[in-house]
């Protein structure tokens, strides 16, 4: 996540207030500090970081807080209140035109990812059940066009296109009316960008917002270039007057300082966030559960709402029950990995998992498609009989999985042994509600302690 290491030094601040029991004064000053230093080394605008100290400093340190019960407890819910704040509040929701079609106008520099997100955006429509086009706005770079061709030949969304030859504003005025004819609910405009801001990319930019009044202008930016990303977007406001931004990159190696400092400077809420490369890798924004995943208190709704956009429900129920009762075979296993697969990257999903941060050996966790691929080719190796009772894996059947999933002997013993006890520990799991709850619970916790992650 991009706030790893923000989120890793906040979490050692509040870790060292809950082990005073009271505070004092000081105390909360201390911690302060290190919250300032922590934000600025996060890329957090300086101005910023300033008056937010400053908020929190003014609600922590009353008598209310600290002879409160638990006064670092009530820090952390000022900081994370203050943080919320900070990034927007609450959900900026995407426009919707009274009249169809909402145009939705996608600008910012090149390399920021703005054709590709152009495709997000549009994937993210079709699963609300919109009917968007896309409109090859960008006449400049070199295969721009087929590149929002292709993006939608993959999602099977229409692209308006006229060449590089033809104005983009043309190009806008002339995608609005196909829109308009053929019942498109929305109109993405994919502009051109530069290398840098100059007059004649804003000229250009201010033709088409005249053309079309885009009912959003959504500024794309690279959340790994920090406080660039804040005043790229800072300038594009002026301008444009934006309605929104979308971060993307903020799965990599970022420090995030751009989705904390952008609302509070430019006044322009982020709208989106692109955490992958893939086309269902982009996620409203919404700042209380990111602050949320920042202080290490997990994000478990956007891990549910993702859970019930991917996982069948009978499916999931059904095997639910297999894992009760014992039952769970490898080909479960494997229809299991898909179906986690599809929610996105493991790392990713920890961080939504409140505390995942605190588990030994869970920072750690990366799982690429690689490693998945290898498990599943230790199952498919296996016949029928097999997958469905792992006692008959004998020493020369397992050596004839190795052979036949390319795999070593010892990394299929390493996987067997690992769905073994995962199946045992799922069924202590299931135990813990009835009345020998507490043993189970017991054994549950022996057992865990020796387990890796089955990949």
């Amino acid at each position: 996540m991009a706030f790893e290491g923000l989120s890793s030094r906040l979490q050692s601040v509040f870790s060292k207030l809950r082990g005073k029991g009271k505070l004092t004064e000081d105390d909360v000053n201390e911690a302060l500090r290190e919250v300032r230093l922590a934000l600025l080394e996060a890329d957090v605008n300086f101005k910023v970081v300033k008056e937010f100290i400053a908020k929190v400093k003014e609600q922590a340190i009353g008598q209310e807080v600290l002879q409160s019960f638990t006064p670092a407890m009530v820090v952390v819910d000022i900081v994370n209140k203050e943080l919320t704040a900070l990034m927007g509040g609450t959900q900026s929701k995407l426009a919707r035109a009274n009249k169809p079609p909402t145009v939705i106008m996608m600008v910012g520099l090149q390399g920021a990812g703005k054709t590709t997100t152009t495709g997000k955006l549009a994937k993210l429509l079709l699963q609300q059940n919109h009917r968007p086009l896309l409109a090859a706005g960008d006449i400049y770079r070199p295969a721009a066009i087929k590149q929002l061709q292709v993006l939608g030949e993959q999602l099977k969304v229409p692209v308006f296109s006229l060449g590089d030859k033809v104005s983009p504003v043309e190009i806008a005025k002339q995608a609005l009316q196909h829109a308009k004819d053929h019942n498109n609910d929305y109109l993405i405009v994919d502009t051109a960008g530069r290398l840098h801001i100059d007059e004649s990319l804003m000229d250009e930019l201010k033709q088409i917002v005249e053309a079309v009044s885009p009912d959003e202008i959504l500024l794309v930016v690279d959340a790994m270039t920090g406080q660039d990303a804040v005043n790229v977007a800072e300038s594009f406001h002026k301008q444009l007057e934006l309605t929104g931004v979308v971060l993307t990159k903020l799965d990599g190696d970022t420090r995030g300082g751009a989705a904390i400092s952008v609302k509070a400077v430019t006044g322009c809420p982020i709208k989106f966030a692109a955490m992958g490369e893939k086309l269902d890798a982009l996620e409203p924004f919404h700042p209380e559960r990111m602050a949320s995943r920042i202080l290490g208190m997990g994000d478990m709704l956007t891990l549910i709402e993702k859970a019930q956009a991917s996982i069948d429900a009978d499916k999931a129920k059904e095997m639910e029950r297999k894992l009760r009762t014992a039952e769970f075979t490898f080909d479960d296993f494997l229809e299991q990995m898909e179906q986690v697969k599809k929610l996105g990257p493991l790392d990713q999903l920890l961080d939504m998992l409140p505390g995942a941060g605190k588990i030994k050996g869970m920072k750690d966790v990366k799982v690429d498609d690689k490693q998945m691929s290898r498990v599943a080719a230790i199952v498919k190796s296996m016949t029928k009989e097999e997958r469905q009772n792992p006692d008959l894996l004998s020493p020369s059947r397992r050596k004839r999985l190795a052979a036949g999933s390319g795999n070593s002997v010892q990394d299929v013993n390493r996987f067997i042994k690992q769905f073994e006890d995962m199946r045992k520990m799922m069924k202590q799991f299931s135990g813990m509600m009835g009345p020998k709850g507490a043993k189970q619970l017991k054994n549950l916790k022996k057992l865990g302690r020796g387990m890796k992650f089955p990949f």
